[in-house]
């Protein structure tokens, strides 16, 4: 787990650049840092290092392949180095290896097969930069799923830049690019930015599955896409195992012990997060099933008891035996977190499980360098309650025929009463054209509110479309591309809210403290797998996880773990009506600095944090407007 940066057609000074942009991720490598510009100072490639394989200088980086024609920057690991590396030697690509580390393989694959051939052959998770001397072309790359962050675009008349941190963009001496106001409305919606967009105009983020090229006097890229969540599970969906429900939770558990074996792989001391959910517990087990020693396992727990997970997760640890930690966070612990988020993310960003999840990283660092973790079984194997309740409230709203339903639910939306709270959520939902469109509409969608005037304005005089539309892939998903309404809804969240919520947040959490973190259920083989399973496999009646608790049920009681789940989540609407927390966000909602930075509509903001204060009623984008207020950008 490292950091990348760089730059072509840097007008600056190209080293002191470069340094300035591998100081702002310094935490994303702390262990070494390195750079690279080709003759021409053309290209500059920097790097910061966290050591995981080959501890030694034979894995430093910037590399440069063995016949001297390509040089890389990487972020990640491989996990089927070893067996990538014995194909380069039985194919007699390579004779022999200087040392370790999955980047000199990698390099050397791209070397051998190329650079579309290698990512398709590669498992991991990963940001790569890689400049092609002989043909002078750039690539970027990021993994299948988007484990690893890659920001990019051009900044100042015709510098193109690229960074794991959008942090580091900031530092060159031309980055002027103005905020993004087209991507606010989004923002408020969501509480993050969802790929390709960024902050800022002109910076975006390199979506999963995708590569990027550009070729000197580098003015121009396209990208391509090497592997596709929406193929695999249209593949699978289309073509479902044909095996019973135990013998797919067999292959299951045979793919998941495959990859947690790769992914266990580290010359570091390695532990794993465990919560009392199926999913965490579900990897831990097989960790320790096949593990030689002990397996180290840590939890976060909370005083408020009806959040508190720590006791039961403690109760599986000892169970099944592991070396386990446990950390108690309080309201003090949480004050002293919300301040760094802003620098943290970069950007807005607001899924405020990011301060448990930062505080358990930083726990699990004192003790681990890599830690697993249990992410992606909700999205793969239909965990979310909200699928089910989405799919009963669709089969009511049904049965009112459309040309009653949408004429209604307009004029609800555009009444006085209909612009905000629950009955505009319910209008929302009534108008909705199937299930895929009501899961949209579930979102918060009043968003458009917190945004002033003078925004809505400038952007309604815009010409182009995409200076004021940032469709997402919840907006653009086909109704229908899959058979089945639920898998639907799961692709719908593996494109956006896991990639671009999930998957951000435990990144940028875990590198603020340098902790590397792998998520075995997003191996490539497990995701196929995984999507060519009927529903019925996953979900019976009210039971989510079906085959993830059939594994789970091997290793652990049943009793143990069928009990509610409180979810990974802090009381904030109770702790921010605390004093001190409570002046921190007054401090923020100061109406002249809202004024001044010309975003917000200073009284829709001051409205909802009233409604919050005296009338008690919480809305998420409180806490969306205190992330945007926070963050420096």
């Amino acid at each position: 787990m490292c950091g990348i940066a760089g730059f072509c057609n840097g007008d600056f000074d190209w080293q002191q650049n470069i340094n300035r942009m591998n100081d702002r991720m310094a935490h994303r490598g702390p262990d070494a840092s390195g750079i690279w510009a080709s003759e021409d100072k053309q290209v500059v490639l920097g790097h910061r290092r966290l050591s995981i394989l080959d501890l030694t200088s034979g894995g430093a980086q910037p590399m440069e392949s063995y016949n001297k024609r390509y040089v890389i920057a990487y972020n990640g690991e491989i996990y089927n180095h070893a067996e990538l590396k014995e194909k380069l030697i039985k194919e007699k690509k390579v004779t022999a290896f200087k040392g370790t580390s999955d980047t000199e393989v990698l390099l050397e694959a791209v070397s051998a097969y190329g650079m579309e051939e290698t990512l398709r052959m590669s498992k991991g998770m990963f940001a790569i930069a890689l400049y092609d001397k002989k043909e002078r072309m750039l690539f970027l790359s990021r993994d299948r799923v988007g484990e690893k962050p890659l920001y990019y675009g051009f900044v100042g008349d015709q510098t193109f830049a690229f960074a794991s941190d959008i942090n580091s963009l900031k530092t060159l001496d031309n980055f002027k690019n103005p905020v993004n106001k087209g991507i606010l409305e989004t923002y408020f919606r969501y509480g993050y930015i969802p790929a390709p967009y960024s902050i800022y105009e002109g910076i975006y983020k390199l979506e999963p599955g995708k590569m990027l090229e550009m070729k000197y006097p580098f003015r121009e890229y396209k990208i391509s896409t090497y592997w596709s969540m929406k193929d695999a599970a249209y593949y699978g969906q289309t073509h479902l195992f044909k095996g019973s429900e135990e013998e797919a939770a067999e292959e299951l558990e045979r793919l998941l012990k495959a990859a947690i074996r790769g992914q266990m792989i580290a010359d570091v001391p390695i532990g794993a997060f465990l919560s009392a959910g199926i999913d965490s517990s579900t990897i831990v087990s097989l960790m320790q099933d096949i593990s030689e020693r002990n397996v180290r396992t840590f939890t976060i727990g909370l005083w408020e008891k009806e959040f508190n997970e720590a006791e039961i997760a403690g109760e599986i640890a000892a169970h099944l035996g592991t070396e386990h930690t446990e950390l108690y966070i309080t309201e003090q612990d949480a004050k002293q977190v919300i301040p760094k988020l802003g620098t943290m993310f970069g950007e807005p960003f607001a899924d405020s499980s990011q301060i448990p999840t930062y505080l358990v990283s930083r726990m699990t660092r004192e003790h681990v360098t890599v830690s697993l973790s249990g992410d992606g079984g909700d999205e793969l194997f239909c965990g979310y309650q909200t699928y089910g309740s989405i799919d009963r409230i669709w089969k009511k709203a049904a049965k009112i025929p459309t040309f009653v339903r949408k004429p209604v639910s307009a004029a609800i939306l555009h009444s006085p009463k209909g612009k905000s709270g629950a009955l505009a959520t319910r209008a929302r939902l009534l108008g909705a054209s199937g299930i895929e469109d009501m899961y949209r509409r579930s979102e918060i969608a009043e968003g458009i509110n917190l945004i002033s005037k003078e925004v809505l304005r400038e952007l309604s005089g815009r010409g182009k479309k995409e200076d004021i539309s940032c469709p997402t892939a919840m907006d653009t998903y086909q109704d229908g591309f899959l058979p089945d309404e639920q898998h639907n809804l799961m692709l719908m969240d593996m494109l956006q809210y896991h990639p671009d919520d999930i998957l951000a947040k435990v990144d940028r959490t875990a590198m603020a403290v340098s902790l590397e973190t792998r998520v075995p259920m997003l191996d490539k083989d497990v995701i196929e797998f995984a999507w060519s399973l009927p529903i019925a496999y996953k979900k019976q009646g009210d039971v989510t996880k079906k085959i993830l608790r059939d594994i789970l049920y091997k290793y652990v009681p049943k009793e143990l773990v069928e009990r509610p789940k409180t979810g990974f989540a802090i009381p904030l609407h109770q702790w921010l009506k605390q004093p001190e927390l409570r002046e921190w966000a007054e401090s923020l909602l100061d109406g002249k600095t809202i004024k001044e930075q010309m975003l917000l509509n200073v009284d829709a903001v001051e409205k909802m944090w009233e409604d919050f204060i005296e009338r008690d009623i919480w809305r998420s984008q409180i806490w969306y407007v205190l992330m945007f207020l926070a963050a420096e950008f």
